[in-house]
């Protein structure tokens, strides 16, 4: 008998669906977003260059990273640093990642071709220096230009996050707007939620391929949150929205929502216990209103 090649005899990853279930089970649904930008480190004492991007990162990931289910760092505001930025998010992205923490890479990512298939193998190529548990992506050169993220997430047992129904006022432009091309009238946003039950069809506990959907946008009953997958919501926090909004905004898909609270517990640094009680507290808020 002919013995296959080694690289045919190895384990298929855990997909994401499967590891963010757990995780959520285990350390509740709060996702904590790393958003290093000028005003918050001038708020913890911290100069705008790289020793405050430093000491703030690790600051972060040495209080929450144990504890937090889910980390959404904000490529940007390491990008702005260069190449040194960049270290220090990769650090950062081990760090969480070997604490058991998921890591959900927020760089909106989206072109065609060879140009989004770089940008996949970035971040979700599983030897990348920055390979994330997930990657926000921008669906808006049609859902089809996803494809090679969508492959290689696949393949590496990686997510997606696809930005569909946005807590940004100006993201209904283009997000509500109907499809002249669409016999049932569908919006943009919509498109892209049926695209995503698609994708997750089938998968137990949940898919890997989640939509963002904002948490401060009310009632939104008139769109199908069933994706079968997690639904990504920022806005609780300093935006506006709470805890207990989560079951009117998001309904019988509450259960798959993954809040992401930003400012809401950064402010609370640089005190690392304070880090810690704000994350608790949301993390609890969160499971008395979902019902976890």
């Amino acid at each position: 008998m002919t013995a296959l090649p080694s690289s045919d005899l190895r384990p298929s990853p855990t997909p994401f669906g499967t590891r963010l279930r757990s995780a959520m089970d285990a350390r509740g649904p709060l996702c904590v977003g790393i958003d290093p930008h000028a005003a918050l480190l001038d708020s913890w004492g911290l100069g705008d260059d790289i020793a405050g991007l430093e000491r703030f990162t690790f600051t972060v990931v040495e209080a929450l990273a144990e504890t937090v289910a889910v980390f959404k760092p904000q490529s940007a505001f390491f990008e702005r640093f260069g190449s040194r930025g960049i270290a220090v998010l990769e650090r950062a992205v081990a760090d969480l990642r070997a604490a058991g923490g998921l890591v959900v890479m927020d760089a909106k990512r989206g072109d065609i071709g060879s140009t989004m298939a770089a940008y996949a193998e970035t971040f979700l190529r599983a030897d990348s220096p920055l390979f994330s548990d997930a990657l926000t992506v921008s669906p808006y050169l049609g859902y089809g230009s996803l494809k090679p993220a969508v492959d290689l997430a696949r393949e590496s047992g990686a997510g997606l996050f696809v930005l569909a129904l946005t807590s940004n006022p100006e993201g209904a432009e283009v997000q509500r707007a109907v499809r002249a091309d669409d016999p049932a009238g569908l919006t943009i946003g919509a498109t892209m939620l049926a695209h995503l039950a698609q994708e997750n069809a089938g998968e137990t506990p949940m898919g890997s391929f989640g939509a963002v959907v904002g948490a401060t946008l009310g009632d939104l009953s008139s769109f199908d949150l069933d994706i079968n997958g997690p639904l990504l919501a920022p806005g609780i926090g300093a935006q506006g929205a709470t805890p207990a909004d989560l079951p009117a905004v998001f309904g019988a898909a509450v259960g798959n929502v993954v809040p992401n609270v930003s400012r809401g517990v950064l402010r609370h640094g640089p005190d690392a216990a304070a880090l810690r009680d704000s994350a608790h507290r949301y993390a609890d808020e969160i499971r008395v209103a979902v019902g976890g």
